[in-house]
């Protein structure tokens, strides 16, 4: 169960957020994450609160004020061929919604089966 977090500058239309969830969701889809396998948040910050270097690291043009941090939990154990696949997905998904994928950073973070409790207090797979 992916739970998929995106953090951008304030003000972001409906519209904005629509088009990176959705492109994290169609890329989560594609490595096999169940299509009802759906859990995702916005965190909308001032400027002052959300700060990044515009370059770094090696960038191929400057991050603007429509950069995303994308930030993927899920659990441990998923390759780096899934997570490249997973990027290409996204990378893709995005660039045709008409979107710099040099504003894009995308943060995996992994978690063991014992750390979720979906529902009801319930561990999965224990």
């Amino acid at each position: 169960m992916p739970l998929v977090s995106i953090t951008v500058r304030k003000p972001k239309s409906a519209a904005f957020k629509a088009t990176v969830l959705d492109g994290v969701h169609h890329a989560l889809v594609a490595v096999g994450v169940p299509a009802t396998d759906q859990f995702q948040r916005v965190f909308e910050l001032d400027a002052a609160d959300f700060r990044y270097g515009a370059d770094y690291p090696d960038l191929h043009t400057p991050r603007n004020e429509d950069f995303v941090l994308i930030e993927i939990l899920w659990s441990v154990g998923r390759s780096v061929k899934v997570k490249k696949k997973l990027l290409t997905e996204l990378v893709t998904k995005l660039r045709d919604a008409g979107m710099e994928p040099e504003n894009v950073m995308v943060v995996f973070k992994e978690v063991g089966w014992e750390n979720w409790s979906f529902a009801g207090g319930r561990l999965l797979h224990t």
